[in-house]
């Protein structure tokens, strides 16, 4: 499942399309009321993610092997970290207008290169740790008024437990992209998807003792839609990065946000405030100015092992 980054439209169309159905998927969620528990909410997304995610390895001819793996452990983490931060962000999303669920999460990439530079010693230069600081200020912006609700009448409010889970589900998803970027050095795309579709849904059981709602026919449907819509969104993604390079289909995550406006107005009536759009302009900006170093870098690099001599 490597990229061969040679058809670069059809790679910016399935990134644009996995966009799309992500935030289907978050709509399905929202939609299926704020009361079911996080967990019962991740058992769903990951379970039935697994159906479609099973059938397209089955087409590419992938299924034989898939689950041998050199890398159990390895596994392992990147599932509990993915799983806790599935949880953490899908109560943040029950809890939140869309928009704002949404944005707050921009923060993911940004801590990816901090923790890229910390635990990867990836070298990180001065106009990256720029754009990740000013990304973040972003962030801030957008979280702020609903942090501050915290001590309202000595009460935790909703959106700001809900705003705080999202931000401890960024932080959590940049460690467990860590993770993946070292699975990739030894596990083929296909076992990384399936040992994390798998252990969400195993991991997800042991939140059953805590309390699952008896769940509605409507509510059913909407989780199941979610699961289908999450692997779905993933096949398309590994797609888009099939036929194009990151650099090229990257900036066209942030597409969501505007999607997102849309549907939270057009489903729950939500209205982004003017500190989620100032914040949100901010806080892309400085993700598409990373993308943008990141590939001019990789131009530099490219260029560079060109122009050395063999052996050199």
């Amino acid at each position: 499942m490597a990229a061969d980054a040679s058809n670069p439209l059809k790679g910016i169309m399935m990134k644009v399309s996995s966009v799309v159905v992500f935030v289907a998927m978050q709509a399905c969620i929202k939609s299926a009321g704020p009361d079911i528990p996080a967990g019962q909410i991740t058992f769903f997304r990951s379970a039935f993610a697994v159906v479609p995610i099973i059938l397209y390895l089955g087409y590419l001819g992938q299924l034989r092997g898939v689950m041998k793996t050199s890398s159990p452990f390895g596994h392992l983490r990147r599932g509990m970290l993915g799983i806790m931060s599935m949880g953490f962000g899908f109560y943040g999303l029950v809890n939140l207008p869309l928009p704002d669920a949404i944005a707050i999460g921009y923060s993911m990439p940004l801590l990816a290169v901090v923790f890229a530079a910390i635990f990867l010693k990836e070298p990180v230069r001065l106009y990256r740790w720029t754009a990740v600081m000013v990304g973040m200020i972003g962030v801030v912006i957008i979280s702020w008024p609903k942090l501050t609700l915290f001590q309202d009448g000595g009460v935790p409010s909703q959106q700001a437990l809900g705003a705080a889970a999202v931000l401890t589900s960024s932080f959590l998803a940049g460690f467990a992209m860590i993770q993946t970027r070292l699975l990739v050095r030894t596990e083929k795309t296909a076992t990384i998807v399936m040992y994390f579709s798998l252990s969400g849904a195993v991991f997800s059981l042991l939140s059953l003792p805590f309390g699952w709602n008896n769940l509605s026919a409507s509510e059913m449907a909407f989780l199941i839609a979610a699961g289908f819509c999450g692997g779905v969104g993933q096949i398309l993604l590994t797609e888009a990065y099939r036929n194009a390079d990151v650099s090229t289909v990257a900036p066209f995550e942030y597409t969501s946000i505007v999607l997102g406006i849309v549907i939270a107005y057009i489903l729950f009536s939500d209205v982004p405030t003017a500190e989620t759009l100032i914040g949100t302009t901010i806080t892309v900006s400085a993700g598409i100015f990373i993308i943008y170093r990141e590939h001019q870098l990789g131009l530099e690099r490219k260029a560079a092992r060109k122009a050395s001599p063999p052996g050199g």
